[in-house]
């Protein structure tokens, strides 16, 4: 009988099961990665895609994935009610067919509404059951390295199921190798291909043939553009992988995939690139993305320089403006944040005609501010922080045409007709003289009739009115009807709404009064002057924000300030740190012991484009400060109040007593062939002769008295100080 014939049958391979990490929301992206990749049988969760596939698809998403965090080859999946099944799940792996002894290791653990609930403590039970097995068998035991390990591995428990994964990766995939430097909260990587790819930039670069980031960090999002651009695999620039440890790595499929990966790059280099132009206003941030350029091998294809938002305009008829701006998440922040996205999108419409605008941030609401109507919106993660990235090409924030008032005569007879008549017979000349020139904040009243004691300022659409308090000898119901009347005829003659009608009654403050709020709803409303925007309360506090006699005062340093460092004292809410700004100071200070006229100066500079480093905003007392201060400065402004009393920190000022010692100081600060500007509203102020002795002074102030504050030259006074040769 002959024996019967068997042929031994190959047992079909199994194929392998691999989990790719990733943010919430790059879900998709991942995906399509994925399907290129070859992998099979996809299943998608929160934060993760799973598919089948062998080795190569696993080691091709290490190369080529942009979008995911970590790619995770599945060793085993089991059920694990407790720590204890942890451990004794964990011991049926043969572990020495991953790793030797010698190699280092650590163990990472998730957990989703699972029975365990120490993470810490289930990895601790899976490295004892890998050490302990490696010690029964072998009599030696590899080490743990939660920092650098050579492999790592990954539980993931749900409910009680549990999946323990080699992570093929080892360093998160965001780290593609060439950023070397980078400055506060830098961008991920993989994050900031996910905002590339969604901006859908690269379906219009032959369009847009621009792509310009002019808050740019250091460079990601740019840098990740142009290499995607290229088809170069974001991972060629890694030096090692996790799998790179694993004793069942295929070196000769890993060359393969890399050798397929450069001849992709060769042929994806772009004949004509586009323009990758990138700025940003601190200069440290500036050389950081460089160095991330450089390390990329972009040095010819991206440009980063150095630029405030107030410098920005089109390089080219059409781009895509991409950008992920500053958050704010502190309040004072978050307020100044405001008004730079106002800025962007005032600079958008203004300068960027036919462009698109790619906005990723973490305030959609605050978004609003730019004005733009948005054709698109992806909501995505930075971190935990919730974001959205919008797309539009519409600015719908249109500029608001410069207000002209027509004042018109009461009928004969009216209550109030001479007071009427004077606020005619002044806005002649100042309407026409604020229309020539381009002003719209300025006084047309200012008591010119005593029985009318009170200031109107237009700002323009709004109509300030401050009542000035009647001396002790005028019967305060008079006064009080004689105002009211006042209010009457400012209404008609300006055909004002009650909405644009703000009232205030000035008195002299003492103590901690003048630092109280008022009642009010604390708006701000944005006014122009001289090429700035600047930022007006006219309810919250006597003052609006903006001095409107210091107008001459602001333009003469905007043009001094040319080249020079500004130092602002008693800076108030930092207007004229803008104008020197805008002017082309090459940095400025500006010091305030009001954390409140801070938060607003702050907001005025990002109002107009500007930030960073260059520009400084300290809190403190000006006298203290000066005291401690070692740098000099090529231009001063000092616009003390006449009486200051902190309710913080019990300190007092007064103009008269204190001005010989604060301007000493100051001039301790000012450069050798520097100029500093002292100004004042006290009149009854007398400087003190020996400062004419020490130093060059002279009085200037007849040429800082606007036109419209000629009928109150006493309104301040101005001195000019420099060193002597």
């Amino acid at each position: 009988m002959q024996p019967v014939a068997t042929t031994a049958r190959k047992k079909k391979k199994q194929p392998l099961r691999f989990t790719a990490t990733c943010g919430f929301g790059l879900e998709p992206l991942v995906s399509e990665e994925i399907v290129q990749c070859g992998g099979e049988a996809l299943a998608t969760h929160p934060g993760a895609v799973s598919w089948s596939g062998g080795l190569e698809t696993g080691y091709r998403a290490c190369l080529w994935s942009r979008f995911a965090s970590r790619i995770l080859l599945e060793l085993t999946r089991f059920d694990a009610p407790t720590t204890d099944a942890l451990y004794a799940q964990a011991s049926t792996i043969l572990w020495d067919d991953h790793f030797t002894w010698k190699s280092t290791f650590a163990v990472h653990t998730t957990l989703v509404n699972a029975a365990i609930n120490h993470s810490q403590f289930a990895s601790l039970r899976v490295k004892d059951a890998i050490v302990d097995q490696f010690r029964k068998r072998f009599g030696k035991r590899p080490d743990v390295d939660p920092l650098h390990p050579d492999l790592r591995f990954h539980l993931h428990v749900q409910g009680t199921g549990a999946a323990l994964s080699l992570d093929l990766s080892g360093d998160s995939l965001h780290r593609r190798g060439y950023r070397v430097d980078s400055g506060e909260a830098p961008l991920k990587e993989t994050l900031a291909a996910a905002i590339v790819r969604l901006s859908g930039w690269l379906d219009r670069a032959g369009d847009e043939p621009v792509l310009l980031d002019p808050m740019c960090g250091s460079g990601t999002l740019l840098i990740e553009a142009a290499l995607m651009l290229s088809d170069s695999a974001p991972g060629l620039l890694r030096k090692t992988f996790g799998f790179m440890a694993w004793n069942k790595h295929d070196p000769q499929l890993w060359d393969r995939l890399v050798q397929e990966a450069v001849d992709r790059e060769s042929r994806g280099m772009p004949a004509v690139w586009p323009q990758f132009i990138g700025y940003d206003a601190d200069p440290k941030v500036v050389a950081a993305a460089r160095k991330n350029v450089i390390a990329a091998g972009l040095r010819e294809v991206v440009d980063i320089k150095q630029r405030q938002l107030a410098r920005l305009n089109s390089p080219a008829p059409a781009g895509c403006l991409l950008t992920n701006p500053p958050y704010g998440e502190r309040l004072s922040e978050k307020e100044a944040v405001k008004y730079l996205y106002r800025c962007l999108g005032r600079t958008f419409r203004d300068q960027f005609a036919g462009w698109t605008l790619a906005f990723f941030t973490a305030n959609p609401d605050l978004a609003e501010m730019t004005g733009m109507q948005w054709q698109e919106r992806h909501r995505l993660f930075n971190g935990p922080l919730k974001c959205q990235l919008l797309t539009g090409r519409e600015n719908t924030l249109q500029e608001q045409a410069i207000h002209r008032w027509t004042p018109a005569s009461l009928p004969a007879g009216t209550p109030g007709e001479d007071f009427a008549n004077r606020l005619i017979k002044n806005c002649e000349p100042l309407l026409r003289w604020a229309q020539e020139e381009q002003i719209t904040c300025f006084r047309v009243y200012d008591a010119d009739m005593p029985e009318y004691n009170l200031a109107v300022d237009l700002y323009e659409e709004w109509v300030h009115v401050q009542e000035y308090a009647p001396p002790a000898s005028v019967d305060p119901a008079k006064a009080e009807q004689r105002f009211a009347q006042a209010l009457q005829v400012i209404r008609a003659v300006f055909d004002a709404p009650r909405s644009r009608l703000f009232i205030k009654t000035r008195k002299k403050q003492k103590g901690a009064q003048q630092y109280q709020k008022k009642e009010g709803g604390g708006t701000l409303h944005e006014v122009r002057e001289g090429g700035c925007r600047f930022l007006v309360n006219f309810t919250d506090y006597l003052d609006t924000g903006l001095f409107l006699d210091h107008r001459l005062t602001r333009e003469r340093l905007g043009v001094l300030a040319q080249g020079k460092t500004f130092l602002n004292l008693f800076a108030y809410t930092g207007t004229a740190t803008v104008y020197a700004a805008m002017g082309g100071a090459t940095s400025t200070t500006t010091v305030d012991i009001s954390d409140a006229y801070i938060a607003r100066a702050r907001a005025n500079l990002a109002l107009n484009g500007f930030g960073g480093p260059q520009h400084q905003l300290v809190e403190a007392d000006c006298l203290e400060w000066l005291q401690r201060a070692r740098e000099r400065y090529g231009l001063i402004f000092i616009d003390p109040p006449t009486f200051s009393n902190s309710r913080h920190r019990k300190l007092l000022f007064d103009i008269q007593k204190d001005h010989p010692t604060l301007l000493r100081l100051a001039m301790q600060r000012l450069a050798k062939d520097g100029l500093l500007l002292f100004s004042n509203n006290f009149r009854k102020f007398v400087l003190e002769e020996s400062l004419g002795r020490d130093f060059e002074v002279r009085e200037i102030s007849d040429e800082t008295i606007p036109f419209d504050f000629q009928r109150n030259r006493r309104i301040h006074r101005c001195w000019e100080f420099r060193h002597r040769p």
